[in-house]
């Protein structure tokens, strides 16, 4: 028969185990707009965009940066396809750096892989697309979602965090330009106006 509090026991070992095992579950306070973004330094994918692998100051632009947790497989980030490469590309003309990270758990996810990766980026993607392995990078973001879009100034600090639009899967439903007029704004010089909001997508899959 197994003594009072066998069950209390078991469970917190099993949660135990399970923070060590999880970076999700040890995750850090979320950066949020007016945090200096943590730095990174992650291999790329992308053999056409920036090199083999890259740091958040190789990838930082005169103006800025965005960073995208982004993935393969999510539909939400499959039908942002077109419109993530026209925002990387306004990023870019206006001196803004644009970087793609995965940190979805490739095991459970194999679409998410490294060789995935490369895949992908070789058809045409316009941008680094860098692999968060250890998933170390999306913690210390507290990214949750792909995709999921941080727009920081060229100090690193955080100006805007959150969505592309409110419609990532269907372009014709989208009403609304949250990061392209967060960027507009941070071009001009001024605050930028809405500087949160809810990204929709898939979760980050977390590796357990």
């Amino acid at each position: 028969m197994q003594g009072p509090g066998h069950g209390q026991r078991a469970a917190s070992s099993a949660g135990g185990l399970n923070h060590l095992l999880s970076p999700r579950l040890s995750m850090s306070p979320p950066m949020e707009p007016g945090s200096v973004a943590p730095t990174f330094n992650l291999p790329n994918a992308n053999a056409g965009a920036g090199s083999d692998s890259m740091s958040l100051a190789d990838a930082m632009g005169e103006n800025g940066l965005i960073i995208a947790f982004t993935c393969n497989h999510c539909p939400y980030v499959v039908g942002s396809e077109p419109r993530i490469e026209g925002i990387a590309e306004k990023a870019r003309s206006n001196g803004i750096g644009f970087v793609g990270i995965n940190s979805n758990d490739p095991v459970m996810y194999e679409a998410d892989s490294w060789d995935n990766m490369v895949k992908r980026a070789s058809k045409g993607m316009t941008y680094p697309y860098l692999h968060d392995d250890s998933q170390q990078v999306a913690t210390s973001y507290g990214a949750e979602r792909t995709p999921e879009f941080y727009l920081l100034a060229s100090d690193s600090s955080i100006q805007y965090r959150g969505r592309l639009d409110d419609s990532p899967r269907d372009p014709s439903h989208a009403s609304t330009s949250e990061l392209s007029d967060a960027i507009d704004d941070l071009i001009s010089g001024g605050s930028v106006r809405i500087p949160r909001t809810e990204s929709i997508g898939c979760s980050v899959k977390w590796k357990t």
